[in-house]
């Protein structure tokens, strides 16, 4: 509007439409617009030396212009509206709106780009609020770490050797805008941890609180609510107390309070991953390991004005805290029913547990080595992972009077017999005798077997 003023002097010194729309870098259109209200206003008339103020100006130009053509289009949303408004009251944004819409309207197939033009029409017409004020988030070094995922397309899989969909993994320092990424093509628990693993073991350090986006990744969504417990929730805890950082996960639908990993996931989709689709994984993954330390982390940030590595440097890394010397053990926790024989399922293999929880639900914490079970976050039992039968089995998580019934095999009372002495092995199997052929014969052999064993140890029975 400053130009106002310039564009009456230049008219009144005679100087043509088109010189003055050139002369003020104007549009044709606007600068007709402009002439057509200032002569309806007779503002074009006069001594070039004595134009009026830019405010007179203004005001002549807003009473002279024509009406606006209202847009002759309809919303798709319009006979929503009132629920828009409403949810709009409440603080809800424009996707989380949309996804309302979805899930409690039938039918609803208005696109997001609808609802979110008809929000910036509600909002611009309520005007601002002084909770609308975006209020600039300022983390001391090595206070925060934001992490996200984000999906880059489809990328050669090295193993399998076909595209496959991929995401990027990343961690923005929030103080340096220091940038740690990798590419995986799952969701799962253990790829989110064993990524926070790797992250701070490339940086060297930890940082005070992590700050997880549980909104878009399927592996986050409602991981933290309270009225139940996750398994993300369990396991993240754990590597938060290994590494001695804290978990603090964004509310939904409060992008404000993650905004530098959202940029920082935009920022690598767009500089890094555009035009990659159907690459090498091997090849993207080394070419992004170079992107990130002579691009990415060097180029000077919109925002601080310095470049990530060297804030990192000066500012970010003495305040981070050293990793622990002994490196994190991957621990996954899973719920498992417990079956109707006191066994649950992990991984095509059954895990005995206490016969009384029959029935109900017992946690799993796993590791490579190990699986225990828990119960009111007691722990019930302990197997070992390594052991080639389909059942791992203890005799003290069966009903006392019920424990021998599950040795039904002729093999298994052989190779208990063979331990216990050959005399047992040769009198009662080798003889080819047959009542051992028939069931009452492997009856016969296992008491046989049992009482020798109670015999040998004075009475007192133990597990061969």
């Amino acid at each position: 509007m400053d130009r106002l003023r310039e564009l009456v002097r230049l008219h009144r010194m005679g100087t043509g439409a088109r010189e003055v729309a050139r002369l003020l870098r104007m549009g044709p259109n606007t600068e007709r617009a402009y002439r057509a209200a200032l002569t309806r206003a007779g503002m074009l008339e006069g001594r070039p030396e004595e134009v009026p103020e830019l405010e007179a100006l203004k005001v002549l130009v807003l009473e002279h212009r024509p009406p606006k053509v209202p847009a002759q289009q309809t919303s798709s949303l319009v006979e929503w509206q009132p629920r828009v408004e409403a949810w709009l009251a409440q603080g809800l944004g424009a996707r989380a709106i949309h996804d309302r819409l979805r899930l409690e309207v039938e039918g609803f197939s208005a696109s997001d780009s609808a609802v979110k033009r008809m929000v910036r029409q509600l909002r611009k017409a309520r005007g601002v609020r002084a909770q609308d004020v975006a209020i600039p988030v300022v983390t001391a070094a090595g206070e925060v770490a934001q992490v996200d995922f984000g999906y880059v397309g489809k990328l050669l899989c090295p193993k399998q050797r076909v595209p496959r969909k991929a995401w990027v993994f990343v961690l923005v320092l929030a103080h340096s805008r220091y940038l740690v990424a990798d590419v995986v093509f799952e969701q799962s628990l253990p790829t989110w941890l064993r990524l926070h693993v790797e992250a701070f073991e490339q940086l060297g350090c930890v940082v005070e609180t992590v700050v997880p986006d549980n909104l878009k990744a399927a592996v986050l969504r409602a991981a933290f609510t309270p009225d139940e417990p996750s398994a993300l929730n369990r396991g993240y805890r754990e590597v938060a107390r290994h590494q001695g950082f804290k978990v603090d996960p964004t509310p939904p639908y409060a992008p404000q309070k993650k905004g530098k990993v959202e940029a920082g996931v935009k920022y690598v989709q767009s500089n890094f991953f555009k035009g990659r689709e159907g690459q090498d994984t091997d090849v993207v993954r080394a070419d992004l390991k170079r992107w990130l330390t002579e691009v990415a982390n060097v180029r000077r940030h919109g925002t601080t004005g310095r470049r990530p590595v060297d804030v990192f440097r000066e500012e970010e890394l003495p305040a981070l805290r050293p990793l622990l010397a002994k490196r994190f053990t991957p621990v996954l926790w899973k719920a498992a029913r417990v079956h109707q024989d006191s066994h649950v399922l992990f991984d095509r293999r059954f895990y005995s547990v206490p016969w009384r929880l029959i029935g109900g639900e017992v946690w799993l914490r796993v590791t490579d080595a190990s699986l225990e079970a828990y119960a009111d976050d007691v722990r019930v039992a302990t197997h070992a992972r390594r052991g080639s039968g389909l059942y791992s089995t203890h005799e003290a998580h069966l009903p006392q009077h019920r424990a021998d019934l599950r040795h039904r095999s002729r093999s298994y009372w052989e190779g208990r017999a063979a331990r216990l002495g050959e005399d047992i092995l040769t009198n009662e199997f080798g003889r080819g005798e047959p009542s051992l052929q028939e069931d009452g014969g492997v009856r016969r052999a296992q008491h046989l077997a049992v009482g020798r064993l109670h015999d040998e140890n004075g009475g007192i029975g133990s597990e061969v």
